[in-house]
């Protein structure tokens, strides 16, 4: 058996109990389609903006936040909603209904027995909130946060820990917690910490860009996880090659590498309820350093030829144009092209993506 078998036996392994919890998860009945959502990320650049703006104006505000995605057009909102009262949550959800848009939130693990008062808390909030799906990352950049396997290694143990934690008060509250790929985990090793916990609320929330940082092909990372799927960070990579590696940019819906139509076609066959929200970060495309030692300080167990196809994949993807260099700009400027990079976004999954 090959790795890629290896890898289809653990997703089908966990199919048979993933398919049925998702119904019950998600209710029986008619298939409720949304379109695309936005991601509190996408607006970054918005986000430091308001910092001096009124606080009734926020974006950080998820009523404020869900106003204004509406009036774009967008068909929900993943965000991180915090701790509310009831009132507060049950005036977003109102709002979420009337504007028949979903509400996705995003949480932070507990990483101590100390912690989880407040984590099932954000649960609550977000349940009140309409949501039933709330995303979390673990880690960062793997090849930038490590410096050799045995702080990975460390990393690994903590976070199953913290999952280990987080897991019954997921599935208490009937909350599916959704973990990011987040250039973090290869394949490999999500679904067996997926299946270690054994939990039907605990799934992924697919990038479908991320996980090229980490040599893994997009289409591949797709069909992996799409059985394991409870929420979708959609969006576009343009690739180039430098001299230590290769260059990895967000991009407009479209604009990029990437076959999204075969992607949500995978994701929705797997998961027809599954949401889809666009996270785009508008700012320079990122380095990923791997001709150099440091990034494989934490990859023993890659073989060469996951590097050699990634590679291949660069030199007849590479982007004829400039990759984004927009850092340097105003944050009135950079807050401009970022919306216009969202709007762009939503009309492109609209008309080609059916969302």
């Amino acid at each position: 058996m090959d790795r890629r078998d290896l890898l289809h036996s653990i997703a089908g392994a966990l199919t048979a109990a993933t398919i049925g919890d998702l119904t019950r998860a998600y209710g029986a009945g008619r298939v409720t389609e949304f379109g695309l959502g936005i991601a509190q990320f996408s607006y970054s650049a918005r986000l430091r903006a308001d910092r001096s703006a009124p606080a009734k104006d926020r974006l950080a505000d998820p009523l404020n936040f869900i106003d204004y995605c509406h009036k774009l057009g967008a068909g929900g909102i993943q965000m991180n909603i915090g701790l509310r009262d009831q009132d507060y949550a049950t005036r977003l959800r109102r709002k979420a209904d009337a504007y028949e848009m979903f509400v996705e939130s995003s949480v932070s693990l507990p990483k101590q027995t100390s912690d989880l008062e407040r984590f099932e808390a954000a649960l609550r909030t977000a349940k009140q909130a309409g949501a039933s799906v709330i995303r979390t990352a673990i880690g960062g950049r793997r090849y930038e946060q490590f410096g050799d396997a045995g702080q990975f290694e460390a990393f690994a143990a903590r976070s199953l820990k913290s999952l280990q934690l987080a897991g019954p008060l997921a599935a208490r509250q009937r909350m599916r917690l959704a973990i990011e790929n987040h250039k973090d985990w290869r394949i490999d090793r999500m679904l067996d910490m997926i299946k270690r916990l054994g939990s039907e609320y605990v799934g992924v929330c697919v990038d479908t860009g991320n996980s090229f940082a980490l040599l893994e092909d997009p289409m591949a990372v797709v069909e992996a996880y799409a059985t394991v799927g409870f929420s979708v960070h959609l969006k576009d990579m343009a690739v180039a090659e430098y001299e230590d590696g290769f260059l990895l940019a967000d991009v407009p819906l479209g604009e990029g590498v990437l076959d999204l139509a075969r992607m949500v076609e995978i994701l929705r066959k797997a998961n027809p309820e599954i949401r889809f929200s666009l996270e785009m970060a508008t700012r320079d495309a990122l380095k990923v350093p791997c001709l150099t030692d440091k990034y494989w300080a934490t990859f023993a167990d890659v073989p060469g030829s996951d590097l050699a196809r990634a590679l291949r994949y660069v030199r007849a993807n590479a982007s004829t144009e400039s990759l984004p260099e927009v850092n340097h700009l105003s944050l009135d400027k950079l807050v401009k092209l970022e919306e216009d990079n969202i709007k762009q976004s939503l009309a492109f999954a609209k008309e080609h993506l059916n969302l």
